[in-house]
């Protein structure tokens, strides 16, 4: 996540839709053996872990291994990371051959995916047996790996779908958001700040699955059920048709030029004045931009609810691992330890235990904003459980994403997309 975030979650969709390609092309991957080899007969363990992220990730959870191995010097951390595509098609590989990392980072998106192959390591046993605690975790973040009854990943930060408003824009055009604003006078607020400061309003809300999943959510439905989708093509085609108009009137920023603009942000460019994402994502837009930039509250169908929860990146184990309770004691201490926290700061969210939350303390003014923001939706009392991510999410999520995209474009008409996705997402979660 943190500066990086967007470009992750684009790298995992299209790593998602071609996932099926990695098992021959990355054989040679796999690694040595079954994970958790023992040391060399002193009663040292060894075990694997694994995750995705930029150089600078790399960096503080190397550090923040050097803690562990200090603390329990007979459990060597073996590591390995790479960007979000690469480490999914390794990992699809590494668990079609038994072969997973001991342990490793997660998302909500594969919880039922790999937990249906039987990857994933149930830790409840461990939290009973004292190896991994499940105190101190802020707004009940530890729930979101709970699957089926099974305690399958421990939350390492949290974020929530935030808008983020380049604030100079916003101020000349006399916009002001404020909480329970509705989304017809967000979509107002757009069309004033184009016709006013000749920019669009917003760079492309309709493609993004879990805005649309809060916008769902505030209208007694959701993007998923336990087992399939919980909206209709009548839900989705009022979704994109909307999307589409609002492209055409130049409320919303062309698609094209969005796609011109990648990895920059349209918002950082100034080519958009608003756009949906992760809140601890926000930090790029002070490095890509030149404005200011803020977090404002997500509209609302009734003024009032905006079907917001808690995301976040977790800390998973392999069931095949030779070394629970060590995996379940390393999972412990990168969540709870406070030199932890200092050393990783937001870079996977905003710190899920309140150990580390308050052995934090950010200094720059956009890290401090996202901390703010998510203690006011917290306070305000906004948040509610995570949607259900049902085996075969993370296909459905590239292909809402890539679908709207040609919507978008006028490649295939609004109801040949929605027809599409439906034909697409049946697919991906009967497999």
């Amino acid at each position: 996540m943190g500066k990086n975030g967007s470009v992750e979650r684009r790298a995992v969709l299209r790593a998602a839709a071609g996932a099926s390609l990695a098992t021959v092309g990355l054989a040679a991957t796999a690694g040595c053996g079954d994970g958790g080899d023992g040391g060399p007969g002193d009663g040292t363990v060894e075990i694997r872990f694994a995750w995705w992220g930029a150089e600078e990730r790399a960096k503080r959870i190397n550090r923040s291994i050097e803690l562990f191995e200090e603390k329990y010097p007979k459990i060597k951390v073996k590591t390995d990371f790479q960007d979000y595509v690469a480490f999914w098609e390794k990992f699809q590989t590494q668990a079609a051959g038994g072969n997973p990392p001991d342990v490793f980072q997660n998302a909500v998106a594969f919880l039922r995916k790999y937990d249906r192959r039987s990857v994933l390591l149930d830790l409840k046993s461990q939290v009973d047996a004292g190896n991994l605690s499940l105190e101190n975790f802020r707004s009940g973040i530890e729930k979101i790996g709970e699957v089926d009854g099974k305690l399958l990943g421990v939350p390492v930060g949290s974020n929530t779908m935030s808008l983020v408003i380049d604030e100079k824009v916003f101020e000349k055009a006399g916009v002001t958001p404020e909480q329970g604003w509705t989304w017809d006078e967000y979509f107002g607020a757009l069309k004033k700040i184009h016709d006013t400061q000749k920019v669009a309003g917003d760079t492309g809300y309709f493609g993004i699955m879990y805005l649309y999943d809060l916008y769902l959510r505030q209208n007694g439905k959701a993007f998923f059920t336990e087992d399939g989708l919980g909206f209709d093509e009548a839900d989705l085609t009022e979704w994109w048709q909307d999307g589409y108009n609002r492209v055409k009137a130049g409320i919303v920023t062309d698609p094209k030029r969005v796609e011109q603009l990648k990895p920059k942000s349209a918002l950082a460019s100034g080519d958009g004045a608003s756009e949906f994402t992760w809140d601890n994502f926000t930090v790029r837009y002070t490095t890509e931009g030149d404005s200011t930039y803020g977090l404002a509250p997500i509209p609302t169908t009734d003024g009032k609810e905006t079907g917001q929860y808690l995301g976040s990146l977790m800390l998973s184990g392999s069931a095949r691992t030779r070394h629970p309770e060590e995996v379940a004691r390393f999972i412990d201490f990168m969540v709870h330890d406070p030199g932890v926290g200092r050393i990783m700061g937001y870079d996977r969210g905003i710190l899920a235990t309140t150990e580390q939350f308050e052995a934090y303390k950010p200094t720059d003014a956009p890290n401090q904003a996202i901390a703010q923001y998510e203690e006011d939706v917290a306070e305000a009392g906004l948040l509610g459980a995570i949607t259900p991510h049902p085996a075969g999410a993370d296909t459905v999520e590239a292909a809402f994403l890539r679908i709207a995209g040609d919507m978008s474009t006028g490649k295939t008409k609004v109801s040949d997309a929605v027809e599409q996705f439906f034909s697409e997402a049946k697919t991906a979660l009967a497999a």
